[in-house]
């Protein structure tokens, strides 16, 4: 591979976790078994709202979204990671990098606008529950879904598109499980200013803006919960948010500390073993959040386990 600022690198180096071979076969089950929980656990939430007629509602249609977005999320590094595990080869072409980035930026950022559009509907539930039906009908509810892709296709595609204007020198090292955007805007040996300000810009706009519109339905929500007399119906009120609530804490929490984490220690592999959090266990555990928390899905789940056992 030859270098210089005007040659195109082919490829990088994923780092991983660490090194050390003994370890290997650890990481590999360990991110085997979360994968396949991920996987399998998100899968069973979108075939028992598909199958329950009663589930066939607002709420329960964006989180077959989201358990979907999930899986496509979390099958954006994992099995590339796996692959080099069991290859023992760390290499990742240049035009797989950039694809990497390219959907790990959508999918990311979907979990995000899928979460607003959730603490959406959960605000008209509770604060005009008369006008529910109205309001979150199947139209609206498409709406949305589909807005919500297309406006982070166009945000990844010109992510991606400016990260492809970059040029790469001899650092081709990624002491990470996967090719992040911000840790790849730092290697390159170009000018990254404008990079820089489009990255921040969407982050401020895409990420803080649907979390000042989650703050704005929940406070809505505390202020229409306090104001019902009954200790039950309050209690009833506010269980229909709390998976919601719940998944969208664990996700924000969890992607503020690594990137809070990272600019206090500037420490590439404790960053990456950070952000294991966001782009792994939450996908995981989302689906035992949503099933253990709600009777609904409980027996929903326990019809189509029941149903799938008759059929066999």
């Amino acid at each position: 591979m030859e270098q210089g600022n005007d040659t195109r690198i082919s490829e990088f180096l994923l780092l991983g976790f660490s090194e050390d071979p003994e370890l290997q076969p650890i990481i590999f089950g360990l991110f085997l078994s979360m994968y396949l929980i991920t996987a399998f656990g998100n899968l069973l939430i979108i075939l028992a709202i598909t199958s329950d007629s009663h589930l066939h509602t607002p709420m329960y249609f964006f989180l077959s979204n989201l358990s979907f977005v999930d899986i496509c999320f979390t099958s954006t590094t994992i099995p590339k990671m796996l692959w080099n595990i069991q290859t023992q080869s760390k290499v990742i072409t240049y035009e797989g990098c950039i694809t990497q980035i390219y959907f790990l930026i959508l999918f990311a950022v979907l979990d995000i606008f899928l979460l607003t559009v959730m603490a959406y509907d959960r605000f008209v539930a509770i604060c005009h529950p008369l006008h529910y039906t109205v309001i979150m009908n199947p139209r609206l509810c498409g709406w949305l879904v589909l807005m919500s892709w297309i406006i982070n296709i166009l945000n990844s595609s010109l992510q991606s598109l400016m990260m492809l204007q970059l040029s790469f020198c001899t650092n081709i090292e990624i002491p990470h499980f996967f090719c992040e955007l911000n840790h790849m805007v730092q290697l390159a040996c170009s000018d990254t200013f404008l990079n820089n300000i489009v990255m921040y810009f969407a982050a401020v706009l895409l990420g803080g803006g649907p979390f000042v519109g989650i703050l704005y339905s929940y406070s809505k929500i505390v202020s229409s919960i306090r104001r019902i007399s009954s200790a039950q119906g309050k209690y009833k009120a506010f269980s229909t948010c709390a998976s919601h609530l719940t998944v969208v804490s664990l996700f924000y929490c969890t992607m503020l500390g690594v990137y809070l984490s990272s600019a206090a220690t500037h420490n590439a592999h404790s960053s990456a073993t950070a952000s294991v959090m966001y782009t792994v266990i939450t996908p995981m555990l989302n689906p035992f959040i949503y099933s253990l928390r709600n009777k609904d899905m409980k027996r929903a789940l326990k019809v189509f386990f029941v149903r799938g056992t008759v059929l066999t």
